[in-house]
């Protein structure tokens, strides 16, 4: 595997993967562009076929994602054991952890049905160049619509169940390249009231179950087709991955804790826009 490959891989993945700006959208044009003559067939097969790459970057992301939730994913767990052994939660943190699972099983449980349907029928579709640009434009009008127009003064603590499975149901449609699983959940909080940094950290710590679901599920293809291995080059796609994912959540939620999401719509605006403009105008096959 050529070594720009795995740099450009761990790289994008890792920035894209929690910014409102869609990973998979993002994976969607680089094989498309890399998929070229110019690069040769024998890479782009290369990138195509090897999955534990893929498996190495998420798993990269969610590594990253664990370390910087420590705190609420150590309250959790400290909720859960409190619970489980029937013993009153030793501190407010821990029952606010234990609060919080069920509003991240609600959240989760529409993406994980939706992702198994699509596991099974794949349809080519949603690899569409074209489907991920207008989805690309159409969703970052709805985070700035969000984020202008409603209330952000709600914190998870109001969170009610209903809430926590309305941004489930929105995170369905990040199966949609294009779309940001990270965007549309952020989105979905805002429109329910819910701050910046809350709602991006509630879709951050959904996160967790969808990359995991997403490594699973592609860790079944790769045992089924025997092409299971940890090599040199998934180590540091993953090292590498876990990097940026890191580094990309820290600048994040400290730019949302004083302005707004923007930047980010207007540079899904300018992608979108571009890449339409490449594909009516023939340059590139959607």
């Amino acid at each position: 595997m050529p070594l720009y490959f795995i740099l450009l891989l761990a790289v994008v993945q890792g920035i894209t993967e929690f910014l409102p700006i869609s990973s998979s959208g993002h994976l969607v044009i680089l094989h498309a562009f890399f998929e070229g003559p110019e690069f040769g067939a024998e890479a782009s097969a290369d990138w195509g076929e090897d999955l534990m790459l893929d498996v190495a970057v998420h798993v990269g992301t969610l590594f990253a994602v664990l370390l910087y939730f420590h705190k609420d994913i150590g309250a959790m767990l400290s909720g859960l054991f409190s619970f489980v052994s029937r013993k009153k939660a030793r501190n407010t943190a821990a029952t606010d952890g234990l609060n919080l699972v069920p509003h991240l099983i609600a959240g989760s449980v529409p993406v994980v049905l939706a992702g198994f349907l699509l596991h099974l029928w794949q349809p080519s579709l949603l690899r569409s160049l074209e489907v991920m640009a207008w989805a690309t434009i159409f969703f970052a009008l709805l985070l700035w619509w969000g984020d202008k127009k409603f209330p952000d003064t709600k914190t998870l603590k109001d969170m009610r169940l209903i809430e926590a499975f309305a941004i489930g149901i929105a995170q369905a449609f990040a199966l949609v390249p294009g779309t940001s699983r990270s965007g549309v959940t952020m989105t979905a909080g805002r429109f329910l009231g819910f701050s910046r940094i809350e709602s991006a950290r509630f879709s951050l710590l959904l996160s967790i179950v969808a990359i995991a679901g997403a490594g699973l599920l592609t860790g079944f293809d790769l045992v089924g087709t025997g092409n299971l291995r940890l090599g040199a080059d998934s180590l540091l796609a993953a090292f590498l991955s876990f990097l940026t994912a890191l580094a990309a959540i820290a600048l994040m939620m400290r730019w949302l804790a004083r302005a707004s999401f923007t930047p980010f719509v207007l540079y899904r605006l300018v992608m979108g826009v571009a890449l339409l403009v490449l594909i009516y105008g023939g340059f590139v096959h959607a």
